[in-house]
Order: structure tokens, then C-alpha cells, then sequence
């Protein structure tokens, strides 16, 4: 089935990340000549289950499984040198042609001691933490707007070894006072000899990104701008502080991608049947014991489990004031629903469409600390109970199921232009305009 119409399009997560993007996203792929990952780094992933086998990809574009398409880390990924080519290795020894991979040269590079000080401070935070997936992103992207990030042009030239002799001057005086761990301080040479190392390997993987999209809309090329968790984790939109460290926006895409804003003109967001989230933070539909773990193990392809931590998520029923605004700050043109499946095994299924907080009913979400505070209205629809997996358009689905649909568009105020009725390319409905 083609995928028609624009030149640029954004593919971004409309809740708390886990949205079930990866399936979309490489959907939308397979009719896209270029792929690319505009933010975040490996501390998210997207599930994708094709003719290949089932993948779990971090750092790598979901276009990596077309020959045609060209993979793209844009200037505002956070680049783990190791993880990326342990993940495109991977691909490789699993029968994955050619990846074909490009780096920005303006993307920065994880560094070992962002991981260390990020477990550090979730340590030191307790039972305050964030619930990072502690894979060094929040110091990351401290250190790039600090100025003192090392980027992927840094590995080929001689200013490498000064950068990192100015950043651990920092860094070591940190271990040492806040987190007592003088045993643990860095030499800056040992951290320039492994980064070389890496440039080595991706030097041949290492373009100026930014000409490539240019030329390639110059060229009417089709790209795909791929994202990663979702609004509610964005840390200017979302429920800060639990959010990550970069914009999850489609707006960001402009600047992590390094496209003209006008370029983009069709922004689909993913939208989950139900919630989930990983990490700590306010979630105010949030299900728990029975229910909670009844929805959990139905989840997904394989259950509601982190693809990069393996950690349980929590759960809970659709949260219409969440998502709305979600899909508003997102600026969605369309709308995906994914795992709609899933809640087949219900006689009647919860929608929480608005909050009750301090008394007052609102339907709009709120700064962090209200949103604390915030208890779900609830209301119901019945259930379909059947399974759906095998309908390949709307007609197809029971009429309680085309009701749920509806609902969520009215509650978005975005058309649903796509749904997922299970984990495989085959299981999407298109809906007709």
C-alpha cells in the first residue's frame, strides 16, 4: 500500500513516548527516500517486526531495512559511538542488507563519563530521581548547551584532546566533591584515544546532513523526520521535570534535523488505544494491580516492557485531556491510533476525559504541579469484545470499535487517518480522507 503525499512528513508521539511508533514509522519508510532521527539518543527505542525478524532499534532510523533509503542522524541526536555500531552490526548479522547510515557531522557524541554521571545522580536523588534510563542524556545535552560537547567533526581534528581536558576539569572536580568518587576521575587522553578510535570507524558514515536535505528537497526527494518519546515528555511542553532532555516536537525537527520549517507539512501523530509510561512523574490515568498487569501483559507485541530498559510500564486507560493536548502542541495533521487490538478483552472500557483537581473539573492539562494533584473523570464505552487483528478496513471493525475511534478523534479534534489492529506492516487500516 503507498504511502502519498507530502515531500517532508514529521512522525511523532503524541503521549508519554511508547505510542507504538516504530511499526509506523516503518510503514511510512518503506515510501520514504530519506529517514532521519532529529533528536534524543539511545535512551529510547522503536519495536519493528518485518520480514527480517523483530528489532528493537535505539539509535538507528527505522528506514534501515530499505536498500533505497538513506538513514539519516541529524545535528540534534545524542550519537552513543558505541551503541550505534553495535546496533547496525547487529543488523548486519542478521541478514539486514545495508543500513546505510549518514551522521551529521554536527551531532554530538555521548561521552562514557555522561552515562557515569548519570547514574550518579540518580543515586545521589534517591527516592527523588527522574527515572532515567540512565543512559547519560541528561548530562549530554547539559554539556552541549554548556559548550562544552564534543562533536562528531571533533573526532577527526586536534582540538579534541583541549575539549576534553576543559569539560573534565568540570567533571572531576564533581566527582570528587558532590559525589565522593575521586577513584572514578577521567583522563582526558585515555577518552581521546577511544573517540578517535570510533571516528576511525564512522568517518566513511560522517557527512554535512544539513546540504544532503537541502539538496534532496531541491530534488522532490521524500523524507521522513522521525521522532522519539512523545509530548508529554518534551521538556518545555511536557510534565517537567520527568521529561527528557530534548524537544520531542515535530517544531524541533527544523533545527535537530536541519530542514526549512516551511518544508513541513504533514505531522502524524501516534496515538496509543490506551496509556503507558516509563518513569517516574505524574500520570493521572494510571491503573494499578490486577488491571494494571491484565493490560500490561496484552500490551504490544510482547507486553507493555521498555524496549530499551526491559522495565515494566505503567499503564492506564486513554487519557483524552493528555492526548489532546499532546496532539495540539504537535501541531498533528493527522492522527495514527496504534494497539487498538489490545483492548478487545473488555466488556466496557474507561476514557478519562477530563480532572478534577482541588475540587474543580477541567478539561486542560496543566503545569506539573497541579497535574500532581489531578484525579481522572471517568467515563465508559462498551466494549467489542473480539479480537480485530484480521480487519484491513473500518467497515471491518464492530461497531463498538468504530465508536472508540471516533471518540478519540472528537477528543483529539485531528482526524484518524491510520490504525493498527496488531504488530505487523499488514495489520494498519487506512482510513479514507
Amino acid at each position: 500500500m503507498a504511502v502519498s503525499g507530502s515531500q517532508v512528513t514529521a512522525v511523532v508521539g503524541a503521549n508519554w513516548g511508547d505510542e507504538g511508533k516504530g511499526k509506523l514509522i516503518d510503514y511510512f519508510a518503506e515510501h520514504s527516500d530519506y529517514v532521519v532521527r532529529f533528536q534524543g539518543g539511545g535512551n529510547a527505542g522503536h519495536t519493528v517486526i518485518n520480514d527480517y525478524g523483530k528489532f528493537a532499534l535505539h539509535l538507528v532510523p527505522c528506514g534501515a531495512f530499505y536498500p533505497h533509503t538513506t538513514n539519516v542522524l541529524g545535528p540534534g541526536v545524542a550519537v552513543n559511538m558505541e551503541g550505534l555500531l553495535k546496533e547496525i552490526r547487529e543488523l548486519t548479522d542478521r541478514g539486514v542488507p545495508n543500513a546505510n547510515v549518514v551522521i551529521s557531522d554536527r551531532a554530538q557524541v555521548v561521552l562514557p563519563y555522561h552515562v557515569q554521571f548519570d547514574e550518579l545522580e540518580e543515586g545521589r536523588r534517591g527516592k527523588e530521581k527522574f527515572g532515567s534510563t540512565q543512559s547519560g542524556i541528561a548530562p549530554f545535552y547539559a554539556d552541549k548547551y554548556l559548550k562544552i560537547g564534543v562533536r562528531v567533526a571533533d573526532l577527526f581534528g586536534e582540538g579534541l584532546l583541549p575539549r576534553l581536558r576543559n569539560a573534565l576539569t568540570q567533571k572531576n572536580t564533581l566527582l570528587t566533591h558532590l559525589y565522593d568518587a575521586d577513584d572514578h576521575r577521567w583522563e582526558a587522553e585515555s577518552v581521546a584515544e577511544e573517540l578517535r578510535g570510533f571516528g576511525d570507524r564512522i568517518r566513511d558514515m560522517t557527512a554535512d546532513t544539513t546540504q544532503l536535505l537541502h539538496d534532496a528537497i531541491d530534488d522532490g526527494k521524500r523524507i521522513m523526520l522521525e521522532g522519539q518519546l512523545g509530548a508529554l515528555k518534551d521538556p518545555d511542553h511536557g510534565i517537567y521535570p520527568y521529561s527528557t532532555s530534548s524537544s520531542t516536537l515535530a517544531g524541533f525537527a527544523t533545527v535537530g534535523a536541519g530542514v526549512p520549517a516551511r518544508t513541513i507539512d504533514r505531522i502524524v501523530a501516534s496515538v496509543k488505544a490506551y496509556s503507558s509510561c516509563v518513569g517516574a512523574g505524574p500520570f493521572v490515568s494510571e491503573l494499578a494491580g490486577s488491571e494494571a498487569e491484565e493490560l500490561r501483559n496484552r500490551g504490544g507485541a510482547e507486553g507493555e516492557f521498555g524496549a530499551t530498559t526491559g522495565r515494566p510500564r505503567r499503564v492506564g486507560w486513554f487519557d483524552a485531556v493528555a492526548t489532546r493536548y499532546g496532539c495540539r502542541v504537535q501541531g498533528a495533521t493527522e492522527v495514527a491510533l496504534t494497539l487498538l487490538d489490545v483492548l478487545g478483552y473488555l466488556d466496557e472500557i474507561p476514557v478519562c476525559v477530563a480532572y478534577r483537581i482541588d475540587g474543580e473539573t477541567t478539561d486542560q492539562f496543566p503545569v506539573t504541579d497541579r497535574l500532581e494533584r489531578a484525579e481522572p473523570v471517568l467515563e465508559t464505552m462498551p466494549g467489542w469484545k473480539t479480537d480485530i487483528s484480521d480487519a484491513r478496513n473500518f467497515e471491518e471493525l464492530p461497531s463498538a470499535a468504530q465508536d472508540y475511534v471516533r471518540m478519540i478523534e472528537r477528543q483529539c479534534r485531528v482526524r484518524v487517518s491510520w490504525i493498527s489492529v496488531g504488530p505487523h506492516r499488514d495489520q494498519t487500516i487506512r482510513m479514507s480522507a
